[in-house]
């Protein structure tokens, strides 16, 4: 539990026939955003929608949503059961924008066309995950974020987060509750959108101040002032090439260490 009183997942942590008994009376649909362009679309799309297929929010009616800028590219998808998916174009309007502010402006137009009419509750990921076990209701929440599991299990003065002041995403040192991992964002729509809003604001704000900082360093900012309900544990993203701590009983998702 953190100091706000929102929970933290950790396997063990929660009943999951009481929330299994609870969310199916309300027959919810959840969205699951992935972006997969260029070279990450041919490395990491077939394995992410086959093993969220298997392990996300099995048992509920899914959508996937994805976000592509060649649909030649699209795989084979065989989905199961109560599972959908759609797909969207991202293309690179202006050549010199960053892929991230392309992603959230196109994000932010799908939520407010589509996405907010269809689910009630949203996930966005990063391809380059595998679904190791199951992802289910537990994570559900109005606003869930990720603690991310190398600066969780290390020296937390060392953590990137923006330094400089002038920046919108500026955290001070001493300041800063968790780091937070830019591979899943969760929530209602409404809560993904309002950080979709907010993050274009802040890289506006940057730009015309001649700045320039991560995606994740934004979203570190937006989660300092707007406190996540829910946190998900490093079980739920966890790099299978280090060693496992024993904190951590169960690998929900494998992060796939980037190789572009």
């Amino acid at each position: 539990m953190t100091d706000w009183l929102a929970p933290v997942l950790w396997e063990g942590t929660y009943n999951r026939q009481v929330l299994e008994n609870y969310y199916k009376r309300l027959n919810i649909t959840v969205g699951l955003v992935v972006r997969a362009t260029g070279k990450f679309a041919e490395q990491y799309l077939k394995q992410f929608i086959q093993s969220a297929n298997k392990h996300f929010m099995t048992g509920y009616n899914v959508i996937f949503y994805i976000l592509m800028d060649d649909f030649s590219k699209l795989p084979p998808i065989q989905l199961g059961p109560l599972r959908t998916f759609k797909l969207f174009i991202v293309s690179e309007e202006k050549m010199w924008e960053d892929f991230n502010v392309i992603g959230m402006k196109k994000l932010n137009r799908y939520i407010k066309e589509h996405i907010q009419h269809e689910v009630d509750f949203l996930f966005s990921m990063t391809v380059n995950q595998i679904f190791k076990s199951d992802f289910g209701v537990e994570a559900l929440g109005e606003s869930v974020a990720l603690l991310h599991a190398w600066w969780y299990f290390s020296n937390a003065k060392n953590v990137p987060y923006e330094r400089r002041p002038k920046s919108a995403a500026f955290i001070p040192f001493g300041k800063g509750d968790f780091y937070y991992h830019s591979a899943i964002l969760g929530g209602t729509p409404h809560e993904v959108l309002t950080f979709a809003v907010e993050y274009r604001k802040a890289v506006t704000n940057d730009t015309q101040n001649g700045l320039s900082s991560t995606y994740e360093c934004h979203l570190n900012k937006y989660f300092l002032i707007n406190k996540p309900t829910k946190l998900l544990s490093p079980e739920y993203n966890w790099d299978l090439n280090f060693r496992t701590p024993p904190q951590i009983k169960h690998v929900k998702i494998a992060w796939q260490s980037k190789r572009i």
